[in-house]
């Protein structure tokens, strides 16, 4: 017996990308573990990666190309051979292209983070077609859009020195479902004596862990922000030094949050004034104590109407307090923006047509967009999707118009995927993508600071093809011969990075294969002397670009589209707030086909507050039908005060196909779009409850 162990990486759309060790015993992967030595990872997995080769080795892996034989949406195929499926994918895409080739639309987001397999040889492909292209605004768009008018750039405090802080708020998030080697710094930081608090509708399992929860109303997050910023100020518990020299804008916002009191953010955010004096208290206090206090800033509060502004104005609090001179002080959204990632080298946009018009389409109004005609101010219909690296018919937001605008029957659909998904279910091809243990790729990351290789451990399963390989027999059948089309993954990993680059100085593919990981060169406290990556190089309470781009230039509070404060007419008929956070047995839409795992999670459950559920009749284990303007699915009623009066929760994202009706929590769903970014509002939305 033949036994190695392969230095890999996790691909998932998770801030630890963990360095994993693969077990292979005679070309078969008998196992996965943490990487000890990784310093983020330290030796840990999270459940569902843990049992990775469960998903690569799943009997109902796709092996072969497969062509659609039913309607669409019935999911009925038969195998066909490589060369047929290309011959007939570019035939129709040459056909397509000679009209308009802005009617080809490419689908992707985070099925793999990797900077190979994810978008290098697919952008490339697309560029040189000429065809529309994606904003890619699902996840945190809106988010980052407001963290990087107030700091510049997503940069922030480094997971590795979380532990020494004296005071975490975990605003927003919930590490032990999606963030496990945060939460590990999180534990050691509680053990030494720090204060954890976390600020959530919902009591999550992470809240439970807390000392203190705070169960704000969706959406208001930016409100309490204001209220902290007026207390820091009201009380002078701010670092003037800090201010004066890496600030812009302090003297607009004192004026702008002095009428945030405490009374006013309490009504709004339907918590007690003493929770949010006490949060000031908190935070104030460790700072005057020289201690670090850091802010953990998750995804699902920006999913809100004013998410970027929620953002921008907790993005604001570390700079008042000073908080930025401690390394293990400050903030954390998403550090992503310290690699120093070579885009140009790696999708090659100087391929796309010079003269050729563009079009943009936002993933998040995918449903709208895939029933709109041809129009002079939309452009050509769009009348080819390839879709890889996606599930967008369980993910995207008002999902019954998604599935409609997927059974169009003149709409050619191409999927690449492991599995037939429901967004396969609809594809007139599907080709058979490898999994991480069977390509090579290379990452970095958005929670820590290494960059990763992931060597190949396998050779791919049937006849599975890496993405790259795909697009590249794609770009070959469309008669591209351009150079680039040609080059191996190895060379397309070698030119991820910008090796003349400080924070990258060092980086050599070659050698990064061997050791798997290597830490970029940045400070450890991004922001103690200042150097924002702002227009100003400070900290922007005042941003010129914002005003610029037609927005508010100093912090405010943007409501909720839809609660019961702002639109009473609609909660007349719809009185629930509703948020459809991440199962912790699932990674967005990926491993629900893993069966232990799912067995784990049970079946689609929906969290409701004893007295919401007494008012309706409705008591543990019935089964409830979730509806208002935009469709229903059904659930499984949990009865239980994790969920604060007024709030239900649909833990997600379930594919359709194992909904208890074959629908999922984006039936009800909304595409209206956030105050910056265009990210989607997921969390901004009522619903009714009924037992059925």
């Amino acid at each position: 017996m033949t036994t190695s162990i392969i230095k890999a990486v996790c691909p998932h759309d998770c801030p630890d990308t963990c360095a994993m060790l693969v077990t292979v015993e005679n070309g078969v992967a008998t196992g996965v573990r943490g990487d000890p030595d990784h310093p983020t990872t330290a030796g840990a997995l999270c459940t569902k990666v843990a049992r990775y080769t469960e998903r690569t080795y799943h009997a109902e892996r796709l092996l072969t190309p497969l062509k659609r034989i039913g309607k669409k949406g019935e999911g009925k195929f038969i195998p066909i051979s490589w060369t047929q499926a290309i011959e007939e994918i570019t035939s129709k895409l040459k056909g397509i292209a000679e009209t308009n080739p802005l009617a080809i639309l490419p689908y992707s987001y985070a099925g793999t983070m990797g900077l190979v397999q994810g978008e290098s040889m697919a952008q490339r492909f697309f560029n040189k077609l000429g065809a529309s292209s994606l904003d890619q605004t699902i996840c945190a768009t809106a988010g980052l859009a407001g963290y990087k008018y107030t700091v510049g750039a997503a940069v922030g405090t480094d997971t590795e020195q979380v532990q020494n802080a004296k005071l975490i708020i975990i605003w927003g998030g919930n590490p032990i479902a999606s963030g496990l080697h945060l939460w590990m710094r999180i534990q050691e930081a509680k053990r030494q004596g720090a204060k954890l608090i976390a600020i959530d509708p919902y009591r999550s399992l992470t809240a439970e862990k807390c000392h203190q929860h705070i169960a704000l109303n969706p959406g208001t997050d930016s409100a309490l922000a204001l209220g902290l910023m007026h207390l820091l100020i009201k009380e002078n518990n701010l670092d003037h030094d800090y201010i004066a020299r890496y600030t812009l804008g302090f003297d607009a916002l004192k004026q702008r949050v002095a009428e945030w009191t405490p009374t006013r953010v309490a009504d709004i955010c339907g918590i007690t004034e003493a929770e949010v004096i006490g949060l000031a208290k908190d935070y104030a206090d460790c700072a005057q104590s020289g201690e670090a206090s850091f802010i953990r800033i998750n995804y699902g509060m920006q999913r809100v109407a004013g998410g970027g502004m929620a953002v921008r104005n907790i993005a604001c609090l570390p700079a008042l307090v000073g908080a930025w001179r401690y390394p293990a002080g400050g903030i954390q959204l998403s550090i992503s923006g310290s690699f120093p990632k070579d885009l140009e080298a790696l999708q090659r946009p100087d391929l796309y047509p010079s003269d050729a018009p563009r079009r943009i389409i936002n993933m998040s109004t995918i449903g709208d967009d895939l029933l709109r005609p041809s129009s002079a101010e939309f452009g050509p219909k769009i009348d080819a999707l390839i879709v890889y690296n996606s599930n967008p018919v369980a993910i995207a937001p008002e999902s019954d118009k998604v599935a409609h605008g997927f059974a169009r029957d003149d709409l050619y659909t191409v999927v690449l995927e492991h599995f037939q998904t429901d967004t396969a279910d609809y594809a007139d091809i599907v080709l058979p993508a490898t999994t991480q243990l069977e390509h090579v790729d290379i990452h970095n990351a958005y929670g820590h600071l290494y960059m990763m290789a992931n060597n190949q451990a396998i050779a791919p399963l049937g006849e599975a093809k890496p993405n790259t390989e795909i697009f590249r027999l794609l770009a070959r059948g469309m008669g591209f011969d351009d150079a680039c089309f040609q080059e191996s993954d190895d060379e397309i990993a070698a030119k991820a990075f910008k090796a003349s680059d400080a924070r990258a100085i060092h980086f050599d593919w070659s050698s990064l294969k061997k050791a798997g990981w290597s830490k970029l060169k940045v400070p450890d406290a991004p922001f103690a002397q200042g150097n924002f990556f702002t227009p100003s190089g400070k900290c922007e309470f005042y941003s010129q670009s914002m005003l610029d781009a037609g927005l508010d230039p100093l912090p405010t509070y943007i409501p909720p589209r839809e609660s019961r404060a702002t639109n009473p007419q609609l909660a007349k008929r719809f009185p629930l707030a509703m948020i459809s956070p991440p199962a912790r047995n699932f990674l967005n839409s990926t491993f629900v086909n893993v069966k232990s795992l799912r067995d784990t999670e049970g079946q689609p459950h929906l969290d409701i507050h004893p007295d919401d559920a007494n008012e309706r009749g409705i008591v543990a284990g019935d089964v409830v039908r979730i509806f208002n303007q935009r469709g229903s699915f059904q659930a499984i009623a949990r009865v239980t005060d994790k969920a604060k009066r007024g709030l239900v929760v649909a833990l997600s994202v379930w594919w359709k196909k194992y909904g208890l009706d074959k629908k999922n929590a984006n039936e009800v769903t909304g595409q209206a779009l956030t105050d910056m970014g265009r990210g989607p509002t997921f969390y901004d939305l009522l619903v009714q409850v009924e037992k059925v």
